[in-house]
């Protein structure tokens, strides 16, 4: 494919992701009038009009839109193409794009980048903290190499390995050194006390709602928080509680598990990635560490 048939591809997604000719100008960097001439030079080299210009935005016309999904296909296609032929096998050098649901921010994700940059120190990484269903579409869209989230119904295209099982254990304060024991709190003893919890664009605030709807509970959500950083210092600072995977509250000596009857169900953490794209050295050594690591720090075994 000729450069100047890539410029008119990449100004055709331009023009249809905003609507407006103007502002893809912009973005490109280009001027208005040379945009409009591009495209109606990429509509006569085709013969069919891609663009119908004739209301108050612009907008794809059937056969403008079938054109571009195939074109956005075919340039993120090349870019994993340009990826593979820069593909270092000594990981001497690369770059790396992870994505990663807030959970894994607190308690997983320190660990990991550390033994990584450790061990390929000339492998750049891009990190972001998203919830799945974002972490998905961008593992779709070719945005992300790979994805830590959880196991379960997935995005077709989206391809899931296991990594280990969490459980999830309702928190709360410091306890006073003369306390006993924490006996398992009955789920239900929680209907109308406050509690703190992740927002409900989480995967894992839907799994703790389900958790209580099954077992008819009705706690009062005080505080919703996109952070889980927020939350452990919510619920040391006040008498809420909220609910934490145990690999987090065991490294907070401040916050308390307090069991329920019946326990949390565990979830399974997997590694998500696009079925069928390329998996460079550096996502395939840092799946790799990825397994290790949850074995070395004993993470229970997924199932």
């Amino acid at each position: 494919m000729a450069v100047l048939e890539l410029r008119h591809l990449r100004y055709l997604l331009a023009v249809a992701e905003h609507g407006n000719f103007t502002r893809a100008a912009e973005e490109l960097h280009i001027s208005q009038p040379t945009l409009s001439q591009q495209i109606k030079q990429l509509e006569r080299t085709l013969g069919v009009q891609l663009l119908d210009r004739t209301g108050r935005t612009v907008r794809l016309t059937d056969t403008g839109a079938v054109y571009t999904d195939h074109a956005r296909r075919a340039l993120r296609d090349l870019a994993a193409a340009e990826r593979a032929v820069h593909d270092v096998q000594d990981l001497s050098r690369g770059h790396l794009r992870l994505g990663v649901t807030p959970t894994f921010t607190a308690y997983l994700v320190g660990p990991l980048t550390a033994e990584f940059h450790t061990r390929h120190p000339g492998i750049s990484l891009t990190l972001v903290e998203m919830t799945q269903d974002r972490i998905e579409a961008a593992l779709l869209t070719d945005d992300l190499d790979l994805g830590i989230a959880f196991a379960g119904p997935h995005l077709p295209g989206i391809t899931a390995t296991a990594l280990f099982t969490e459980t999830l254990t309702l928190v709360t304060g410091p306890r006073r050194s003369d306390a006993g024991q924490v006996s398992p709190l009955p789920v239900k003893e929680l209907t109308g006390q406050q509690l703190a919890l992740l927002s409900g664009d989480f995967a894992t605030r839907r799994h703790i709602d389900a958790y209580f709807t099954l077992h008819r509970a009705a706690p009062r959500i005080g505080v919703e928080a996109n952070s889980i950083q927020a939350l452990t210092e919510i619920v040391q600072r006040t008498g809420l509680a909220t609910v934490l995977p145990d690999a987090i509250t065991h490294d907070h000596p401040h916050l308390t598990p307090v069991p329920l009857n019946p326990p949390l169900p565990t979830r399974t953490v997997a590694l998500l990635h696009r079925k069928g794209a390329y998996r460079g050295a550096a996502t395939r050594s840092f799946t790799r560490l990825a397994h290790d690591l949850v074995h070395t720090r004993g993470y229970r075994p997924a199932p």
